[in-house]
């Protein structure tokens, strides 16, 4: 396989993982007594808390609820669209060879 499609791929599943991971933190909102520490949370926390620090800095919470997971989900969806979309950059790439 050429290295772009490889890339394509991994860059697909990463993240499609991502959008899911960020899709939890949301749902995990609702039980606030969760310990995000503990297994089986700390799975989903740990890639997703360093991502999540700096767009809290940036955007405070709306009525309390805290955005910053869906402007994550956002930005994870447009990335694999632009990138591995069926119009993505290399998508695109891989059509040419």
């Amino acid at each position: 396989m050429e290295i772009v499609t490889i890339a394509s791929w991994g860059l697909g599943i990463i993240l499609s993982v991502m959008t899911l991971f960020f899709i939890f933190r949301i749902v995990l909102t609702w039980y606030p007594q969760i310990d995000l520490n503990r297994f089986p949370f700390n799975i989903i926390a740990k890639p997703t808390e360093p991502l999540l620090i700096p767009v809290r800095k940036i955007v405070s919470p709306i009525g309390g609820v805290d955005i910053s997971p869906i402007i994550w989900i956002g930005i994870c969806t447009l990335l694999r669209e632009l990138l591995v979309g069926q119009q993505g950059i290399l998508t695109m790439a891989t059509r040419i060879h």
